[in-house]
């Protein structure tokens, strides 16, 4: 891994109203550049917004499609690299939960939603692949909100070598510091555990669909500390260094890198 500085947005989707999500990312795009991020994440299904209704078919759409062009156009314009969320239309008809890395050359690589929660049932399909992307030399993963919840996950990325992952959510209820808490339970654990960063950001506010989103993004290392946080519950991002040596400090050390000391022979063995 490289050191890099990456960026995390608080965003507010609109449900249905794409261009209109697309359009209210610029200004979060310009003020992750200015500050000179390599990288910068939008929680999930930002660009569609997030529904568990059926009128989330109305603005799914393919990749490549008009939504993956735009944005591949903005990366461009910014020289930036998108981490971005939509609801994806398969050839078959099939709707997945998909998070795009999108850079200034191409769309370089798409995660469907593996973990479907119960409410998404019936409305999105799961993916079954759990891909590494390489940008801007660090090895990344990406899992989105239900995601999170599975131990045996964020341990497969960090043995097929991830460094970072990304937790774009569109987790509602509570308050930006109810949610903060109630991450902080499970998301410390996951970097501790593996010994890669972790970034996870939120939607927030009125989707217009009947859900309201408590606005938080936090970033933590490999030792589960929290580097930066927001939880102002508006639109706005978090900039944080994630450096080489951090990642390495822990990894050299024989007492806080439990990842390679696993015995799955033993854990799997009835």
């Amino acid at each position: 891994m490289k050191d890099i500085r990456i960026a995390a947005a608080v965003f507010n989707s609109i449900v249905n109203r794409p261009q209109y999500n697309l359009d209210r990312m610029v200004p979060l795009i310009k003020q992750a550049k200015k500050q000179d991020a390599t990288l910068i994440c939008f929680p999930e299904l930002n660009v569609t917004g997030y529904s568990t209704r059926t009128a989330i078919e109305d603005a799914a759409e393919p990749v490549p499609g008009p939504i993956s062009r735009r944005l591949q156009q903005m990366a461009l314009e910014f020289q930036i690299v998108i981490l971005a969320g939509l609801a994806e239309k398969d050839k078959s008809g099939r709707i997945y939960a998909s998070h795009l890395i999108v850079t200034p050359q191409e769309i370089s690589g798409i995660y469907r939603k593996v973990h479907i929660a119960p409410p998404e049932l019936g409305i999105f399909a799961a993916g079954n692949a759990i891909p590494v992307f390489q940008i801007a030399d660090v090895n990344l993963g990406i899992q989105l909100c239900y995601d999170v919840h599975f131990p045996e996950l964020a341990t497969r990325m960090a043995l097929d070598g991830v460094d970072i992952i990304f937790m774009p959510h569109a987790s509602p209820r509570g308050t930006p510091s109810e949610k903060l808490t109630s991450w902080l339970r499970h998301l410390t654990a996951r970097a501790f555990d593996n010994g890669v960063f972790i970034v996870a950001c939120n939607q927030t506010g009125d989707n217009h669909t009947g859900l309201q989103f408590p606005g938080v993004a936090v970033v933590i290392d490999p030792s589960g500390g929290i580097i930066k946080k927001n939880t102002k519950g508006k639109d706005g991002i978090v900039v944080a260094d994630l450096r080489a040596e951090t990642l390495e400090t822990v990894r050299r050390h024989r007492m806080r890198y439990f990842l390679p000391h696993r015995r799955p022979e033993v854990y799997y063995s009835k």
